[in-house]
């Protein structure tokens, strides 16, 4: 460990809870990298994964965004490719961007978008997207005909929250720069979220523990009782 991170954890007690407000203060203050680093929020939720009805995952326009800028790709034609490139879109295609990822193993963009009627050609690249979480899906948004809601909703902040195969969601919230205020806001908007998302088939505790951290600092308990 790092002088700056050794120097963070004697700051505040780590077995405490915080409240959301007190460990996002914790947080940013420990935030000491000399890049914006990105708040994250990390849930454990008491249901288990492996099982279909106690799935957890959604999408989410954040208040304040995400304070990244998420190069788009959309695959379609016609119409929809038009309106895509109106609404924004980095990248609009169809076969010949397919054909650039495969022959030229080409990543440049954060999020792919597609129509319906184009997923049969998406589909053949699915072994090269699934693993980098690149595959289009409708769950979260990503495959629909309202390009230009969803290239706009991307470019505004959204992000897509899910459960791991250890049954916690990692998602950011922010840059340090936010401040305090905004973060809790987008720290507010996503646990509303999980917390309606929540399978009727859990049973018990659902949400177990959860924390906030920057990308370099210590995590930070928060009180989930107060949640």
């Amino acid at each position: 460990m790092g002088k700056k991170y050794t120097d963070s954890l004697k700051s505040y007690n780590r077995a405490e809870q915080y409240t959301p407000d007190k460990a996002l203060e914790i947080v940013i203050a420990n935030a000491k990298a000399k890049f914006d680093e990105t708040v994250e929020l990390h849930v454990k939720l008491g249901i288990d994964p492996r099982q279909a009805d106690q799935q957890v995952r959604g999408v989410l326009v954040l208040p304040n965004g995400t304070g990244k800028t998420k190069k788009v790709l959309v695959i379609a034609k016609g119409e929809r490719a038009d309106a895509a490139q109106a609404a924004g879109a980095d990248f609009v295609g169809a076969e010949e961007m397919i054909q650039k990822i495969q022959t030229e193993n080409w990543f440049g963009f954060d999020v792919m978008i597609t129509t319906p009627d184009m997923m049969g050609v998406v589909g053949r690249i699915g072994r090269l997207l699934g693993p980098k979480g690149l595959m289009p899906n409708p769950k979260s948004g990503t495959v629909t005909m309202d390009v230009t809601k969803a290239v706009a909703e991307v470019k505004a902040g959204k992000v897509e929250y899910r459960l791991d195969k250890t049954a916690i969601i990692h998602c950011p919230i922010g840059k340090k720069s936010f401040g305090k205020e905004k973060l809790l806001e987008n720290f507010t908007a996503l646990m509303d979220a999980i917390v309606k998302a929540k399978p009727a088939a859990a049973k018990g505790q659902y949400l177990k523990s959860i924390a906030l951290t920057s990308t370099m600092g210590p995590g930070v308990k928060v009180n989930y009782t107060k949640i």
